[in-house]
């Protein structure tokens, strides 16, 4: 039997989880991003979630976040949890720059200040399609990476992501009310909150659409795949002119390759 890996994608809103059996992703979870947790109560919650799927024995654990005050907190959980040391991938580019031990390169200047979200998307991308794509991250930022079909991140654009605006908004407007992020049935609203529904979803959509062209159209790639990924692609990919396939999970499909190849690379 394969080898069961518990990949867990470290998010300022969301963690997201995923069980991989080899190359499969049997089962996935999105728990709340919480830095007041301790590592006991994050320990009971990641047993109680595999014991769900009748995972009791040990499992291997590899962790990508961009937050680091949690990094200790989420290795004594797994170390308590599982009795292993998680693999922690927080800063891929010094394993692209120095060691070359990832199948990417960063075209940027300040590789260092990269996210590692943002460089395990690339990994991902590169394995899986192997084509130029513009990967569409909607979670706390909305992030489109320019990534080559061999490996290469070129850059991109980071814009608030897709709750900013409604959050923002009820905030600083005291009449307006909190919505949820949910597809209108009319652009035209006769109601406060259809108005709303309609304006914030949109504005979303129609933002993504028209970053992405311009994206094209400076990158000189007019055919590049555009993906979407995070916590929200399947709720507003659908209605995007412009975005060709989705996949949630592309973040933790990045860390079972760069577990898979750093794994390979010790044993060499």
């Amino acid at each position: 039997m394969n080898e069961l890996l518990l990949t867990v994608d470290v998010g300022n809103t969301e963690t997201v989880l995923g069980l991989f059996r080899g190359r499969e992703m049997v089962r996935h979870w999105r728990i709340s991003t919480d830095v007041r947790k301790t590592p006991d109560e994050l320990a009971h919650l990641l047993k109680h979630l595999l014991a769900e799927q009748g995972v009791e024995s040990a499992v291997r654990g590899v962790i990508g976040s961009v937050v680091p005050a949690l990094d200790p907190i989420i290795t004594r959980a797994f170390r308590r949890a599982f009795g292993g040391e998680p693999r922690i991938i927080n800063d891929p580019a010094i394993l692209v720059e120095n060691d070359g031990l990832l199948p990417i390169r960063l075209d940027v200047e300040e590789p260092h200040t990269v996210g590692a979200d943002r460089m395990l998307n690339t990994l991902a991308a590169s394995e899986l399609y192997g084509v130029d794509t513009i990967a569409v991250d909607l979670g706390t930022a909305t992030t489109f990476d320019c990534i080559s079909g061999d490996g290469v991140f070129m850059g991109g654009v980071i814009a608030p992501g897709p709750r900013a605006g409604i959050e923002g908004l009820a905030y600083s407007a005291s009449k307006l009310p909190f919505i949820d992020l949910v597809p209108p049935d009319i652009v035209i609203g006769r109601r406060t909150d259809d108005c709303l529904r309609s304006g914030c979803f949109f504005a979303i959509v129609d933002a993504i659409d028209g970053m992405v062209r311009r994206i094209k159209e400076e990158w000189g790639r007019p055919g590049a795949m555009v993906l979407a990924t995070g916590g929200l692609a399947a709720l507003i990919a659908p209605h995007c002119q412009t975005v060709d396939a989705v996949e949630p999970y592309l973040t933790l499909y990045g860390l079972a390759i760069a577990d898979r190849i750093l794994g390979d690379a010790s044993i060499d």
